[in-house]
């Protein structure tokens, strides 16, 4: 099968001929990969980033935002079957610890996580566990939610962890509209009643979050602390997501926070440095935010499936993967997702 594999940090992958995955366990699903999402992460990932957190052996396969058809289940497998569509959660889990039992499977002590620590979707097929299968409604095609795997889940997780934060009318500001930031958005209308307010350095994506509903949006130009803090009579918002979190949005958004509110981290890259004191003094809170669990995703496709969540989307064969991945590098997927077809 074709996929595409990093062969050396720091210098472009390629897409090699492999040998199609096999089953390997009687909980092991077989899938083929008719979309796979092209995430930052993946960008992260070839720079280097991850080398020492992930610990792979290269060459491997990345892609970790897969959905597709099954094609082939093992032998104590259960609830679908060979033709079902189907979006993958991104971790593998084992269903045992005590993480898992706690439904918290993201922190699961025995994961594997396709994509960043063995071979990911980024390929024709991807073998995976059917504790990461979530079958999709009729009505949704697997190029439409593929990238809800990661970058949506991610979203929704963060979203979910606020909403019992912000009763109606409180200010919730976002940092970033772009392809996390947009699915975020929805999923802030869909589960609060905050007044949500979107800053974005780019005036068309501003505008693409005006059209899904966001209340205010500012212009990130070197005033965006301050006209947040004047939208909010100079308090600061009870919750900030800094859906990018690097380049100095990290500062923006501890400086955007109220006193007793919570920025939540979402995007990364970058470094929050806060001192002790002003943590102390002001009483904030720093939420980290690590994908989403298997329940997540599940809730996340019904809001798929209502229509509440929708994904932006510029496709690539995936034969143009390493052109799909120049893009993303290049800020050319304003606003919406990459994502590879085949």
């Amino acid at each position: 099968m074709k996929a595409v594999r990093v062969h050396q940090y720091g210098e472009p992958p390629s897409l090699d001929e492999i040998p199609d995955p096999k089953l390997d366990g009687p909980l092991d699903v077989i899938v083929k990969v008719d979309a796979a999402g092209v995430c930052r992460t993946d960008l992260h990932i070839i720079e280097g980033q991850w080398a020492e957190k992930s610990g792979v052996e290269l060459p491997y396969v990345i892609g970790h935002e897969n959905a597709g058809t099954v094609v082939e289940v093992g032998e104590a497998v259960s609830g679908v079957s060979p033709g079902d569509k189907v979006i993958l959660h991104p971790l593998v889990t084992c269903g045992l610890c005590r993480a898992c039992r706690a439904g918290d499977d993201v922190h699961c002590t025995n994961s594997e996580f396709p994509g960043i620590n063995r071979d990911g979707g980024m390929a024709e097929y991807l073998r995976t566990s059917i504790r990461s299968v979530v079958k999709l409604d009729d009505g949704l095609a697997p190029a439409d939610v593929a990238a809800l795997a990661d970058a949506g889940l991610t979203a929704y997780h963060a979203v979910r962890k606020a909403a019992p934060l912000l009763h109606p009318g409180d200010r919730v500001v976002m940092i970033g509209a772009g392809g996390l930031g947009h699915i975020g958005l929805q999923c802030l209308l869909a589960l609060t009643p905050a007044r949500i307010t979107v800053v974005d350095r780019a005036a068309e994506v501003l505008e693409k979050a005006s059209r899904l509903g966001a209340h205010d949006t500012i212009l990130s130009d070197g005033e965006q602390v301050q006209q947040v803090l004047d939208q909010t009579g100079g308090e600061g918002a009870q919750v900030v997501l800094d859906f990018v979190g690097e380049h100095g949005t990290e500062a923006d958004g501890i400086a955007m926070t109220r006193n007793s509110g919570s920025y939540f981290v979402i995007g990364y890259g970058g470094k929050v440095d806060v001192p002790t004191i002003d943590i102390i003094s002001r009483e904030i809170n720093v939420v980290g935010n690590l994908v989403g669990s298997y329940n997540d995703l599940v809730d996340l496709m019904t809001l798929a499936a209502q229509g509440r969540v929708r994904l932006a989307t510029k496709q690539y064969s995936l034969d143009d993967a390493l052109t799909a991945l120049d893009d993303l590098d290049g800020g050319r997927v304003p606003g919406g997702r990459a994502i590879l077809t085949s």
